[in-house]
C-alpha cells in the first residue's frame, strides 16, 4: 500500500451497517482506492473470519484484527472495517491518524433486520451466550467515541447513503 497520510476515509459500525458496500461506492465517487480490512485479516490468516473466530476465539480474533489495524498504512483509501476493530485500542488510534473515522450509525431493528439469519456465519465477534441486541448496546457507544463523525442511515438505500456521507464529508476533504 501507499505510504500512510491523513487522508484516508475509515468506515466504523455495526455488522450488517454496509462498511463494504457503501465503501466501495464511496470511493469510486471520491476517486479513492478501497480497502476491506475483514478481507486483509483473511489474507493474513489464510482463514474465514469465522474460522479464526472458531480457532482463537473473540479475544485472539480481537488481538489479531488490533495487530493488523494498528499497522496499516495507506493513503487515499476508504477502509471499511469489521465492526470489532473499535475493540483494539491500537487500531483506532492508526485509523483516526489516517485520516477521518465515520461511524455509520444504524438502529438495531435496521441491524437485525438485515443480519438475520446468519450472524454467525458472517464471523460476526460476539461473545458466547451474548444477543444482537446486547451486541449492538455494548459497541454504540465505542463508535461514538471512535468517530470522528457520525451519519445515520435508517431507511436509506446505498445511494442515498452515499450522498448522505459524501455531504457530511465535504468539510474533511
Amino acid at each position: 500500500m501507499a505510504e500512510a497520510t491523513n487522508d484516508n476515509i475509515t468506515l466504523i459500525g455495526m455488522p450488517g451497517a454496509g462498511k463494504s458496500t457503501l465503501g466501495v461506492v464511496l470511493a469510486k465517487k471520491l476517486g479513492y482506492r478501497f480497502v476491506d480490512t475483514d478481507l486483509l485479516i483473511q489474507e493474513s490468516e489464510g482463514m474465514l473470519l469465522s474460522e479464526i473466530l472458531e480457532q482463537r476465539g473473540v479475544e485472539g480474533f480481537i488481538a489479531c484484527e488490533n495487530e493488523l489495524l494498528a499497522n496499516l498504512s495507506c493513503a487515499r483509501h476508504v477502509i471499511a472495517t469489521g465492526g470489532s476493530a473499535v475493540y483494539g485500542g491500537d487500531a483506532v488510534a492508526n485509523l483516526r491518524a489516517l485520516g477521518t473515522v465515520v461511524f455509520l450509525d444504524l438502529g438495531l431493528d435496521e441491524i437485525t433486520r438485515r443480519l438475520q439469519p446468519d450472524l454467525l456465519d458472517r464471523g460476526v465477534v460476539i461473545h458466547q451466550g451474548s444477543t444482537l441486541e446486547d451486541l449492538y448496546e455494548e459497541r454504540h457507544p465505542l463508535y461514538a467515541r471512535a468517530a470522528d463523525l457520525t451519519v445515520k442511515l435508517d431507511g436509506l438505500s446505498t445511494l442515498e447513503s452515499v450522498e448522505r456521507l459524501t455531504a457530511k464529508l465535504a468539510p474533511y476533504l
